[in-house]
């Protein structure tokens, strides 16, 4: 759920009611007639400083405190992958938002293949294609082909899996060991952070 003044959700009809926010995808327009990613843009450009709805920066949106972890430890050089918004850098001003590629999420929380591309989702694309900068992504496998699409054209990457996934090439996979089934990520970027798993 969203805070009503900028808000998203993959099927807005389909979500509950309710009487404190709204459900819209990112790209719907805006009482303004603009979208509410351009209205987002605008926000991180000219009212980031004052912040009068409270916006939360991209890694500060997660319960887990691993992302403030990576946060610190990669300051600049951190990006969030979301489902809603595309790929934002770490400190980039974001409401709250619902929306997952999850299969076991509510319908209207979901981000469906078919809604990939523009269909929907003029999704972030923060990180400069022209960066020298190996470019790493850790995270849950329905998430991969929209990171390969977001960073295509980006020199050196590599994914982090579990299990080796389909990757375009020059995309790299580097497997990470764990017993762990559901939400292996986590351990992995602690890992990270500590320098007990690298990436070469």
């Amino acid at each position: 759920m969203l805070d009503e003044r900028c808000c998203s959700s993959p099927i807005p009809a389909s979500a509950p009611q309710s009487d404190s926010g709204i459900y819209k995808r990112p790209d719907d327009a805006a009482s303004s007639g603009r979208s509410y990613r351009d209205v987002l843009e605008d926000y991180n450009r000219n009212q980031r400083e004052d912040n009068p709805l409270d916006l939360l920066p991209a890694s500060e949106l997660y319960k887990k405190p691993i992302y403030q972890e990576l946060a610190k430890h990669f300051g600049d050089n951190l990006y969030i992958l979301s489902a809603g918004w595309g790929l934002a850098k770490a400190e980039y001003l974001l409401p709250c938002y619902d929306i997952t590629f999850s299969t076991s999420a509510e319908g209207y929380q979901r981000r469906r293949k078919r809604d990939r591309g523009y269909r929907g989702y003029c999704d972030f694309a923060m990180l400069p294609a022209t960066t020298s900068k190996h470019v790493v992504f850790l995270g849950g496998k329905d998430y991969v082909p929209l990171f390969c699409r977001l960073t295509d054209g980006v020199a050196r990457r590599t994914v982090i899996s579990k299990t080796p996934p389909r990757v375009p090439e020059p995309v790299k996979c580097c497997l990470f060991k764990t017993r762990i089934r559901t939400n292996w990520h986590y351990e992995c970027a602690k890992k990270l952070v500590s320098g007990e798993f690298t990436v070469r």
